[in-house]
């Protein structure tokens, strides 16, 4: 899977899960660029993108991603 084409999936999954067709991340993109991105919603984008992706995100990592582009690099080593 190319970077672009997790992103592509990514997008959709910050849509629904913080209901905005108009999002769109990228590898800077922070909790701080997204209005309703707080600890709650963290916790169901997490899942989201465990579930877009079939597989779990080791809880050392969720806990230490930065940005959009820190999971991008957890989805490409670990996801399918």
């Amino acid at each position: 899977m190319t970077r672009e084409e997790v992103y592509e999936r990514l997008n959709k999954v910050f849509q629904e899960v913080f209901d905005d067709d108009s999002i769109t991340v990228n590898d800077d993109t922070t909790s701080d660029d997204i209005e309703d991105w707080d600890s709650f919603e963290h916790i169901n984008l997490v899942v989201a993108v465990e579930e877009e992706f079939s597989f779990k995100i080791p809880m050392g990592k969720v806990v230490t991603m930065k940005n959009v582009g820190e999971m991008v690099d957890i989805i490409m080593e670990t996801g399918k």
